[in-house]
C-alpha cells in the first residue's frame, strides 16, 4: 500500500481506468460474438450486427484499448465471414 499522496492518488485513478477499460472491452468481446453467432446462423440483422462491431473495434482502437493492426485483422475477418454468409 502506498504511502505517498500522489501514489495513493495513482491507485484511485488507475483502478478507475481499469475499470473503464474492462467494462469497453466486454462490450466489444459482446458485440463480436453476436455478430459471429449472426453470420453463423440465419440471423436477418447480419450486416447491422458486423457494423456494429466494426464500430465497436475502431471505439477501442481510439480508446488505446486494442491495437490499430489487431483491429484490422478482427474487422477483416468480420468481413470475410459476411461476404462468405452471403
Amino acid at each position: 500500500m502506498p504511502n505517498i499522496k500522489s501514489a495513493k492518488k495513482r491507485v484511485k485513478v488507475i483502478a478507475a481506468k481499469s475499470a473503464r477499460n474492462k467494462a469497453t472491452r466486454s462490450e466489444l468481446r459482446t458485440s463480436i460474438k453476436k455478430a459471429e453467432l449472426a453470420l453463423a446462423g440465419d440471423g436477418a440483422d447480419k450486416t447491422q450486427l458486423v457494423r456494429q462491431a466494426m464500430k465497436k473495434i475502431d471505439c477501442a482502437v481510439t480508446k488505446g484499448i486494442l491495437h490499430k493492426n489487431c483491429a484490422a485483422r478482427k474487422k477483416s475477418g468480420l468481413a470475410v465471414k459476411l461476404n462468405h454468409a452471403g
